[in-house]
C-alpha cells in the first residue's frame, strides 16, 4: 500500500485555498456589482462583472508571482504593476462597448465606469487587500442603487419623467406615441419594451423630459390615453 506524504498534501490543499480565495472573493465583489447592473437591464450585466473581476484578480496574481520569481533569482527588475496597468488601460475597450449613442443623447456611462470600477477592485484582491475590496463593492452598489433613485427623485423636478404605456401590439403604435410626445414638446431621452402583462399587448416606458413651456405631463397622458390602440398610460414616481 501506497502511503502519500501527509506533509505535501496538506500543503497542496494549503496553496489551493490560498490561491483560490481572492478569486472567489473576486467572483462575489464582481457578482454583487454586476446583479445590479443585471436587473438594470444594461449591456454589461452579471456575467461580464464576474469575469473582469475575476480577471483582473487573476491577473494581479500572474503579476505578483512573476515579480517574486525575478526576485527569487537574483533579479532586481520586475514590476508587479506592470500586467496591472494593462488592465486598467485595457478595460477601456470593454466598457466603450457598453456606451450607445441614441440621437443627442449618450447612455452606458455609469456601466462602463462599473466595469472600470470592478476591474479595480480585482486589482485588490488580487494583492490580498481584502478589506479594501470589500469596502469599495459596498460603496459601488450603494452609488448605483441609492443615488441613482436620489436622482430620479431630484432630476424628476427638473422635468425629467418615466411613463409606462401599454397599447396593443400592432405596427405603427411607437411612431403614435412618439408623435404625441412631440406635439407636447416632449423630449424623449430614451424608450424601453416588453411584453406586456395582458396577451396582445406591449410595454413601452418613455424616459422623457418636459419643456419649460409644458412642465406637467397630465395633458400628455390624457392625450396618449386618447391615442388609438392604448389600454393605459402611468408615470412613476
Amino acid at each position: 500500500m501506497i502511503e502519500l506524504p501527509l506533509v505535501n498534501i496538506q500543503t497542496f490543499f494549503q496553496t489551493l485555498w490560498t490561491t483560490s480565495l481572492p478569486l472567489l472573493i473576486a467572483a462575489i465583489c464582481g457578482g454583487v456589482v454586476g446583479l445590479e447592473r443585471e436587473r438594470s437591464r444594461r449591456p454589461a450585466g452579471l456575467r461580464t462583472h464576474v469575469l473582469v473581476c475575476v480577471g483582473s484578480a487573476l491577473l494581479m496574481q500572474v503579476s505578483l508571482s512573476m515579480y517574486y520569481m525575478v526576485r527569487a533569482d537574483g533579479g532586481t527588475t520586475g514590476d508587479p504593476g506592470r500586467i496591472a496597468a494593462q488592465v486598467v488601460s485595457g478595460i477601456g475597450f470593454l466598457g466603450a462597448g457598453t456606451i450607445m449613442r441614441e440621437g443627442a443623447n449618450i447612455r452606458g456611462l455609469t456601466t462602463a465606469a462599473s466595469l472600470w470600477v470592478v476591474a479595480g477592485i480585482g486589482l485588490a484582491v488580487g494583492s490580498n487587500l481584502y478589506i479594501e475590496s470589500l469596502v469599495s463593492t459596498a460603496i459601488v452598489v450603494l452609488t448605483l442603487k441609492t443615488l441613482s433613485e436620489v436622482e430620479h427623485r431630484w432630476i424628476s423636478k427638473g422635468g425629467l419623467h418615466t411613463l409606462t404605456v401599454h397599447v396593443t401590439d400592432s405596427p405603427g403604435r411607437l411612431g403614435m406615441l412618439a408623435t404625441v410626445c412631440g406635439r407636447w414638446g416632449a423630449n424623449i431621452r430614451s424608450v424601453s419594451m416588453k411584453n406586456g402583462p395582458i396577451p396582445g399587448t406591449v410595454e413601452i416606458s418613455f424616459f422623457i423630459r418636459m419643456s419649460g413651456r409644458n412642465p406637467d405631463t397630465a395633458g400628455l397622458i390624457g392625450d396618449l390615453m386618447a391615442t388609438e390602440g392604448v389600454v393605459s398610460v402611468t408615470e412613476e414616481e
